[in-house]
């Protein structure tokens, strides 16, 4: 019964988040414009977000979840597009079972690290990977994880996961990674 209290709570969460989101594309007046409020995404929510699917069972450090391919949760890094910090479809499960990881564990704690590709100035690309970690913080925040187990940092484009240059490099860069701590 939980299971299904959780999915219904984020499924209603994120319709109400997203009612009151702006979609438009970001640009290079990112950092003029109200990106940086605490505005919200639009987080669609046509999945079937299964017990199964994102891995509701309380685990330990040594939880098994996390070295199968086939969990969410084994997923710690989120993938945005150009100049963007919406959170794509795609990714919903995969935050959605780390929420639920943290609220059956509170004693864990994690780092949003923010991360950009190299277009765009340093300061901008710095901004632009906090508002992405934000995003996530919100949608983690929805499902009642508490702040103290969450921080966010963003390296913009100082951490690179692909140090090539074109599309495919500066896909693997626009990101979030979840890093939990002691893990």
């Amino acid at each position: 019964m939980r299971i299904n209290k959780t999915i219904v709570v984020f499924i209603m969460s994120t319709a109400i988040l997203s009612a009151c989101s702006s979609t438009e594309e970001k640009d290079q007046s990112l950092l003029d414009s109200d990106i940086f409020t605490e505005e919200t995404d639009t987080y669609q929510n046509e999945m079937d977000l299964s017990g199964e699917q994102i891995g509701l069972e309380s685990g330990s450090e040594s939880d098994p979840r996390f070295s199968d391919p086939t969990n969410p949760l084994s997923k710690k890094t989120i993938y945005f597009m150009y100049n963007s910090s919406q959170v794509q479809q795609e990714f919903i499960p995969v935050i959605a079972a780390h929420s639920q990881y943290f609220l059956d564990n509170p004693s864990e704690r994690i780092i949003l690290e923010g991360h950009a590709d190299e277009r765009g100035s340093r300061e901008y690309n710095i901004a632009l990977g906090e508002q992405r970690a934000k995003s996530i913080l919100r949608m983690i925040k929805v499902q009642g994880v508490s702040n103290n187990q969450v921080e966010i940092v963003s390296y913009g484009e100082e951490k690179p996961a692909s140090n090539g240059m074109g599309e495919v490099a500066w896909q693997l860069n626009r990101r979030v990674e979840i890093v939990y701590l002691g893990r």
